[in-house]
């Protein structure tokens, strides 16, 4: 398994595998899985390889946490780079009265509560070391600081001042400075977050979901390249736009957690035509693209069963030729400074 080493700091840094695990489908994440099939799926990935792995309280309101922690009991801790979240934490509530029901399943009866302060890092922090059943976090992401979330501009910048003014930012940075972690940022599905805290504070690494992909490239306009400036790490989440990339433009195909619309059938059927005359699976040449900017660290796609798990480890050893970039290009289906 490829791996990219990342030290913006000097403080040693860490080693990512070019795939590494993103833990929400083993969450519960639209279907229920049992324990023993995600725990097949969790060492089918150690056996190959993987070893950076990430997950969220989100997920599953706890529920992949607690699923790794019976994964990486007996793993040596410094075999493996892990990254969880801050920025909710959960209350206990009734069956019926629970959030994220329709999304996940057969999780926690747990209510969320946003908060990203300097108590409610702490305290989130407590809650998945707990989980986890591990003495130590490499890195925290503050999760889901965009408008996807929050719902509008007014209510992302009050999150986002929450955290730079009432004391979140600065637990993050304490935990740094005392080498508690050794990296912080955001895990967010919008570029635009990701610019304004880099902005703002002393940001390591974001985990960018589905905004710098096969697809969508506009991230090249500014952000990115004040990353690279800064030497600031990205992981890519959802390289696969939250499925249409893997699937093919099939009727139903998901594209940023919904249905696809007829315009982004329509680029993915055209991406697609190009890879088949390469001979190449659309899905290996959408792993692989964002692998190309020299800020990525490491790229997760979801993996809820074992034949998602290895048609990802066989995106992750694919070799794309140049001349499939190029065609891209010449097509209008990539942006011309886009790094291939």
């Amino acid at each position: 398994m490829k791996t990219r080493h990342w030290d913006r700091l000097g403080n040693g840094g860490l080693t990512f595998t070019e795939l590494g695990f993103g833990t929400a489908p083993i969450g519960n994440l639209y279907k229920a899985v049992s324990d023993d099939d995600a725990h097949a799926v969790l060492q089918r990935s150690w056996d190959a390889g993987v070893r950076y792995y990430d997950t969220a309280p989100l997920y599953g309101l706890g529920l992949s946490e607690t699923r790794l922690n019976r994964f990486l009991r007996d793993k040596p801790r410094d075999s493996y780079v892990l990254s969880t979240k801050i920025g909710r934490y959960f209350k206990v509530t009734t069956p019926d009265q629970r959030d994220c029901i329709g999304k996940f399943f057969d999780v926690p009866a747990r209510k969320e509560i946003y908060d990203y302060t300097y108590d409610g890092v702490m305290r989130s922090v407590e809650f998945s070391l707990e989980r986890l059943g591990i003495d130590r976090i490499d890195v925290l992401f503050a999760h889901d600081l965009d408008i996807f979330n929050h719902g509008s501009q007014e209510a992302l910048d009050a999150k986002i001042s929450e955290l730079m003014n009432d004391g979140g930012y600065k637990a993050l940075s304490e935990m740094r400075e005392q080498g508690v972690i050794k990296a912080f940022g955001a895990g967010v599905n919008e570029w635009q977050s990701c610019q304004t805290l880099a902005e703002q504070g002393d940001f390591d690494i974001f985990l960018l979901a589905g905004r710098y992909t096969l697809l969508e490239q506009e991230a090249l306009e500014t952000y990115l390249p004040l990353a690279e400036q800064r030497g600031i790490g990205m992981v890519i989440g959802g390289p696969y736009n939250s499925g249409v990339l893997a699937t093919g433009p099939k009727p139903g195909a998901f594209f940023n957690y919904d249905v696809a619309p007829p315009e982004v059938l329509d680029k993915v059927a055209r991406i697609q035509a190009v890879c088949q005359r390469h001979d190449v699976r659309m899905v290996d040449a959408a792993f692989q693209f964002p692998l190309r900017h020299p800020t990525t660290v490491s790229v997760i796609p979801g993996g809820q069963g074992m034949a998602e798990m290895e048609s990802n480890l066989q995106a992750s050893q694919a070799e794309i030729p140049q001349t499939l970039w190029d065609d891209l290009k010449a097509e209008g289906l990539m942006r011309d400074d886009a790094p291939v």
